[in-house]
């Protein structure tokens, strides 16, 4: 009995070991899974369209196959690592950040001999010579829900010493992408079928000599330690105004960080923020007790017979940050019947296919897509009017708030449930009146007499 117990026990904890290897795999392979954007995906298309007497010319194009995240100022950064010796003798669309070591050539110098070159987009305003279609917006990609126009991105390179065949030429490795930060988890390059072209008058179809297609996913824990932007509530209901969770992105005391946050009221503000330098895009935010860059406010505002009305307002708190093409995604089950919105663009999301309770919202052009730094001019605001449902409607138990949202695709950090604005107990309101209306009786009758 003590053998069967010995050997039971061993293997209840060789068990438990498996499992638990098991599941830290399981975390590892899905961090960067988004369950309101599960195909969301970066896809990078490098097509190989002739050949040159040392290599060969390829288009890369990268993908923005994100409903709702976007690659915003200072815009990408794209690098990877050469199979053999290749060399870059010139790039149209964008720039090499370093030449690295070219000293061994002669007469003709190339734009990049760096084993691991890093390369980014060239800037609007680039002399046409220089540019490819897709190319020069400094980096800057919509996501592909709000403009897929806009949500692609090229550049040509012309690559020697990498060969001049299918079976000679070589697959870069390690690829790497930041947006501008990191972020984004690259696999590896996988040859794919050949991407075909048409001319403009669409009587023409070519094909590249070999496509090759890398898959990068994001996931937010890589991109930041701490979160990005929390959320505060208020209803119409309740006086209680439940403000975003204190120290949601950071505590104010913290000393490790001296100087991470800014009084409004501070003298020479100003220059305060201009110290922190131009090129510097970690936050710099406003002293509040969340210490977080974005605070999205969801106000409960009135109820009518057949409709409820909805005040969302988004602020800015980051003074090094000012937010052009911001998009915010909200889930809640009543958006099936959302009648209409004001000054917001909207788009409905349907991850789960049949479930329509997913929302992106975001400005209308030239009017309020550009979310200032703090400051007066820092938020914008739309107001939303749902049709009510009497089979699922209601305000009781916090209902009439949102189940989660993002802001530029980072998930907001909700007040606890138990926090939410709570609808005043009908039986409370009913007990208050029957001691009115016993204590005005008893005064009546005491007055009478």
């Amino acid at each position: 009995m003590d053998i069967f117990f010995i050997s039971f026990s061993k293997l209840s904890t060789c068990c438990i070991l498996l499992l638990f290897l098991l599941s830290c795999f399981t975390f590892t392979s899905t961090e960067a899974y988004d369950a309101l954007d599960p195909s969301g995906n970066i896809t990078i298309k490098w097509d190989l369209i002739q050949w040159t007497p040392d290599g060969y010319v390829a288009v890369i194009t990268m993908f923005n196959f994100q409903q709702y995240r976007h690659i915003q100022a200072p815009g990408w950064t794209l690098g990877w690592t050469w199979a053999k010796k290749e060399v870059i003798w010139s790039a149209m669309g964008s720039q090499a950040t370093e030449q690295g070591d070219c000293s061994k050539f002669k007469g003709s110098v190339p734009h990049c001999c760096r084993k691991d070159p890093t390369i980014v987009d060239l800037l609007p305003g680039t002399p046409y010579n220089q540019q490819i279609a897709n190319c020069c917006k400094g980096g800057v990609i919509t996501s592909w829900a709000q403009d897929p126009d806009n949500a692609v991105s090229s550049f040509q390179l012309s690559v020697g010493q990498a060969g001049t065949t299918n079976k000679t030429v070589r697959v870069p490795r390690n690829f790497t992408l930041k947006a501008p930060g990191p972020g984004y988890t690259c696999g590896p390059a996988k040859v794919g079928k050949p991407t075909q072209f048409y001319t403009k008058d669409g009587r023409r179809k070519t094909q590249a000599m070999m496509t090759w297609n890398v898959t990068c996913t994001y996931s937010q824990f890589l991109a930041q330690k701490t979160p990005s932007c929390c959320v505060s509530l208020s209803s119409f209901y309740n006086d209680t105004i439940v403000p975003c969770p204190t120290c949601t992105c950071g505590c104010q005391n913290n000393g490790t960080q001296p100087g991470s946050c800014v009084h409004p009221n501070a003298p020479h503000l100003a220059s305060v923020v201009e110290e922190h330098g131009k090129n510097n895009f970690a936050p710099l935010v406003q002293c509040t007790s969340h210490m977080c860059p974005i605070r999205v406010h969801w106000h409960v505002k009135l109820n009518y017979k057949d409709y409820w009305r909805v005040k969302v307002t988004i602020t800015n708190f980051n003074y090094r940050m000012n937010y052009s093409e911001w998009n915010l995604v909200v889930q809640h089950p009543n958006f099936d019947n959302l009648t209409q919105f004001f000054s917001f663009n909207y788009k409905s999301l349907t991850p789960y296919q049949a479930i329509n309770d997913t929302a992106m919202l975001w400005g209308v052009k030239f009017f309020n897509d550009f979310l200032s730094q703090a400051g007066p001019l820092g938020n914008v605001q739309s107001e939303l009017i749902f049709r009510k449902d009497p089979s699922t409607f209601s305000f009781e138990k916090g209902w009439a708030f949102p189940r989660r949202i993002y802001f530029n695709g980072d998930n907001c950090v909700m007040p606890p449930p138990d926090a939410y604005p709570y609808l005043p107990n009908a039986s409370s309101r009913a007990e208050i009146s029957l001691v009115s209306l016993v204590l005005t009786l008893f005064l009546s009758v005491t007055f009478f007499f």
